[in-house]
């Protein structure tokens, strides 16, 4: 009796690290905050909300965004090894084999596209090439110079798009608003995080900074400062030519130039706390700004 207790709780515990092991291979955190924006467009586009398109979304969008971070740690997995923040990931500490993430990687892209395409063919579309553009070409460019910041903008934007496509049931101007709002709003967000984690992309190889020499010198403060201000003409546009109102695009207007500010305030003092600021707030402007939209469509 003993020895089969012990037994059914070695089963379930490995049934339990399998699940987590599945969990860090597709970056289940990260994972979840692309597919919340992908939902919050999906709502702000949507006449009306359909649960069942939401949960189609949602599973769909997480098999495919987990997919491609899957792909991800598979061909960066050398260069995972070396770095302090990834050196526990399944794939590079050896606790889970290239193939077994690599099928894992296939199926649940297969089925995430699956998913979406029954949505809306355009969707499943836009989500393998969204897989496509963040495991094959952002990642290995990543090795060559800072531009892979602004590739990896785009899958890491295609989701917001995808939302708004599924509401809307085309592409719209809506869609592209959306679709830019979070591009730009990645730029800061990438730069903070290179900034903090530099001497450990440098470990690896990775070149993410404009100025690698020197990563203590003001230019990605500034380049945070004007590329967050860019939202401000997209959330014009999204007045103009479709239905968000000039009340929501002042809130995202205040939100954004605080945003810009944080940026500004890490070129006029290049330290690391100030990239720390900004990269929390680079977490709380995203779901202020949709909830601001969000809003704006319900009383709209």
């Amino acid at each position: 009796m003993n020895a089969n207790h012990t037994i059914s709780k070695t089963t379930t515990a490995n049934k339990v690290n399998w699940w987590g092991e599945i969990g860090l291979l597709f970056k289940f955190k990260l994972s979840i905050t692309v597919v919340f924006s992908s939902v919050m467009a999906y709502a702000i586009a949507a006449p009306t909300f359909q649960i069942v398109s939401a949960i189609l979304l949602i599973i769909g969008g997480l098999l495919v965004t987990g997919a491609a971070n899957a792909l991800n740690q598979v061909l960066e997995r050398d260069y995972d090894a070396l770095m302090d923040r990834t050196k526990g990931r399944p794939v590079a500490s050896n606790r889970m084999t290239v193939s077994s993430a690599v099928l894992i990687a296939g199926l649940s892209a297969l089925v995430g596209t699956i998913l979406l395409t029954i949505l809306q063919p355009l969707a499943g579309f836009l989500g393998m090439l969204s897989l496509v553009l963040y495991a094959f070409i952002y990642t290995p460019m990543k090795r060559f110079g800072p531009a892979a910041v602004f590739v990896g903008a785009i899958p890491g934007a295609l989701p917001m798009l995808i939302g708004a496509i599924i509401g809307q049931g085309e592409m719209t101007v809506l869609g592209l608003v959306l679709f830019g709002l979070q591009f730009f709003w990645q730029l800061p967000h990438f730069w903070a995080i290179a900034w903090l984690g530099h001497e450990d992309y440098t470990r690896a190889g990775f070149k993410l900074l404009p100025n690698v020499e020197n990563r203590l010198k003001p230019e990605i403060g500034i380049h945070s400062a004007i590329q967050a201000l860019f939202i401000i003409p997209v959330i014009i546009l999204g007045v103009l030519f479709s239905d968000i109102s000039w009340l929501a695009a002042a809130g995202v207007i205040i939100a954004t130039c605080w945003y810009a500010f944080l940026g500004y305030k890490l070129f006029r003092s290049p330290i690391r706390i100030r990239a720390r600021k900004l990269m929390f707030a680079s977490f709380a402007y995203l779901p202020i700004t949709l909830i601001i939209l969000l809003i704006d469509t319900i009383i709209v």
